[in-house]
């Protein structure tokens, strides 16, 4: 459990560190999943006959927590949101004109 907490304060410098949002977004995904995950690891060494709900809570939450800052990432694309470093390849700008092109 206290491995968990750690990735969860990791998790919360990671957020005041980084520069813009798709930076946030990906350190909040991974630090926040893998902390939980551990967390619920631990409450499972406590409690084993709470188990079966633990296991289906950490597959829920191994299904939703990517799926969720997935859809941050595409709702800050599409709303302008800037990166930091201009040099970066937009993929999925140049997926989206290349859609445009060919419809």
């Amino acid at each position: 459990m206290l491995l968990g907490v750690l990735a969860f304060v990791v998790s919360s410098i990671g957020l005041i560190r980084m520069p813009d949002i798709y930076s946030r977004m990906h350190i909040g995904a991974k630090s926040t999943t893998v902390g939980i995950l551990l967390i619920i690891s631990g409450a499972i060494c406590f409690e084993p006959s709470w188990a079966f709900k633990l296991i289906l809570l950490a597959i829920f939450i191994l299904l939703t927590n990517p799926l969720s800052s997935s859809v941050i990432a595409r709702a800050s694309h599409n709303t302008n949101v800037p990166y930091l470093n201009p040099n970066d390849i937009d993929e999925y700008e140049e997926n989206k004109e290349y859609k445009d092109k060919k419809c």
